[in-house]
């Protein structure tokens, strides 16, 4: 795999008017990226992006999308909400650069189940995270996969799993509609036997609780 080099960079900022003078700063906060301090990293990010450098450079738009596993929910949640606009259009109506586009999705596309349980911990802390998250999932083909298998972890948390099912109605992921079907006919069944015999409730019941998310979806789904 060829290796992103800093003449890439030059590149891109020569060929935007005015740009080749923000390179000193755009490198300094490209920098703080990686730091240890998890404000730092941020204030790196919003230096970033009042730069407009996410959308000028693929290599500023590849250091940011690293940091979607940033340990730091605050710093993670920002990331989200940078990219998710650089797949979008902007404000007066233009896309980010056709390189910068083609580095986000091709991270994307490699995403694998980690990476998509910590977005789903970004979408149930931020409301303001959803759409944008659902156009990350809409890059990478097998995000569907990886939010049925979280979805089907009893291990993790019932919020997490409810999000992951919000995501697969959102997204429109159709072929996981016989997965929601058989996991909906198991958590009704095993409901109704603990109405009938409520001296045998387990500590699962809980999980119930993802029934009218999971009926929900199936709808979302299946309509027109």
């Amino acid at each position: 795999m060829p290796s992103i080099t800093q003449p890439a960079l030059f590149e891109i900022l020569q060929a935007s008017t005015g740009a080749m003078e923000l390179f000193p700063a755009v490198w300094s906060a490209a920098e703080s990226l990686a730091d240890s301090d998890a404000r730092t990293r941020q204030a790196g990010l919003a230096q970033l992006v009042e730069l407009n450098a996410p959308r000028l450079s693929p290599l500023v738009a590849y250091l940011i999308a690293t940091r979607l596993a940033d340990p730091d929910l605050e710093m993670r949640h920002q990331v989200v909400l940078v990219l998710g606009d650089l797949l979008a259009i902007d404000k007066e109506g233009r896309a980010a650069d056709d390189n910068v586009h083609q580095v986000i999705t091709t991270y994307l596309s490699q995403m694998r189940t980690r990476l998509v349980y910590s977005l789903l911990q970004v979408a149930e802390r931020f409301s303001d995270a959803d759409a944008h998250i659902a156009r990350l999932f809409n890059a990478c083909p097998f995000a569907g996969e990886h939010l049925l298998e979280i979805l089907s972890d009893r291990n993790n948390p019932l919020p997490v799993r409810k999000k992951a099912i919000d995501f697969v109605g959102l997204v429109g992921y159709l072929d996981a509609i016989p997965a929601l079907e058989r996991l909906e006919i198991r958590l009704q069944t095993r409901l109704s036997g603990q109405q009938a015999m409520p001296f045998a409730q387990s500590a699962s019941l809980d999980e119930e609780e993802l029934l009218p998310t999971i009926r929900g979806a199936i709808t979302s789904l299946r309509a027109p």
